[in-house]
């Protein structure tokens, strides 16, 4: 869900950008002339601004996410039925954001975004610069992730994981770095929605839903849980297969989807990195017999 919020915050923005180069040529977005709005809502008129967007794309999810969090974690909601609760909450996103009244383009979304910055989406070069761009946002989200968790809350919440009773019974709060790691998970969807929108080209409400949320929990599972190199391994394999298997059989995805997420449980819970962390040991381990084999 915080992933479509930040994606929608920049749709806005790109929306508002086409002016005359709809296919009515109002300013205003095609979707509203459909349905006959009149003039321009008032919580778009902010998103004419490029920071506006930028700023909104990370903060309204971040805020979305703290009071969520809030009083979520301060119910001491844990476990599944947390799970249960933001899937919830994702349905309840995507009911309101299919509905027209909502002017954000019902269940066509946002589409056909023209330029951003002046640049045209459509050019190679807009596209490789903001290609370049997301490899530079992942890296810096990476290090952020690998800071916070070698710092001392990055401790605290592999204890809380481990086992909360004890983190309680420590002295710390464990609902606090809870929250924090909530927020800042949220930020980043933003951020990963804000750079998708100009490089897809759409963003509708299907991107807010549970079966997006699921998906990701499937990168993460395929990739190596407990690992941040297996969240980054797992959605690009899973979006590299996703892209290739369905140009052959697109009706099949779903249920290779769902066979690949009970394999990783059933065979290999550790994921890809987990593989190839046994394969580096088995590999390791040869070499230290045939050295021990040639000193005799």
């Amino acid at each position: 869900m915080f992933f479509g919020l930040g994606a929608y915050c920049m749709g806005m923005h790109l929306m508002l950008t086409i002016g005359k180069e709809s296919v009515y040529g109002s300013e205003l977005p095609d979707f509203m002339v459909w349905n006959q709005v009149k003039e321009l809502p008032l919580f778009w008129k902010p998103f004419y601004s490029f920071p506006v967007a930028l700023i909104g794309a990370i903060l309204v999810p971040t805020a979305f996410a703290l009071m969520f969090g809030f009083f979520a974690f301060r119910s001491r909601i844990k476990g599944v039925y947390f799970a249960i609760i933001t899937q919830a909450l994702a349905l309840v996103a995507w009911l309101v954001f299919n509905r027209n009244e909502t002017n954000l383009g019902g269940t066509n979304g946002l589409t056909d975004f023209k330029q951003l910055l002046g640049f045209r989406l459509s050019e190679p070069g807009t596209q490789r610069a903001l290609y370049a761009v997301t490899v530079l946002c992942l890296g810096g989200a990476y290090l952020l992730c690998r800071w916070i968790t070698r710092s001392r809350a990055g401790r605290v919440l592999v204890a809380v994981r481990d086992s909360e009773p004890r983190v309680v019974f420590s002295g710390y709060t464990p609902a606090q770095y809870k929250l924090f790691v909530f927020v800042v998970a949220a930020a980043l969807a933003g951020l990963a929605g804000m750079l998708y929108v100009p490089q897809v080209g759409i963003i509708t409400p299907a991107q807010i839903g549970v079966l997006p949320s699921l998906e990701m929990v499937i990168w993460v599972a395929v990739g190596g849980r407990g690992t941040l190199a297996g969240a980054v391994i797992g959605a690009v394999s899973v979006n590299l297969g996703r892209s290739v298997l369905t140009n052959y059989f697109p009706e099949l995805w779903p249920f290779i989807l769902g066979g690949l997420f009970v394999a990783v449980v059933l065979l290999f819970p550790d994921g890809l990195v987990g593989i190839l962390r046994k394969l580096r040991e088995q590999a390791g381990g040869r070499r230290s017999a045939a050295a021990a084999e040639g000193d005799r």
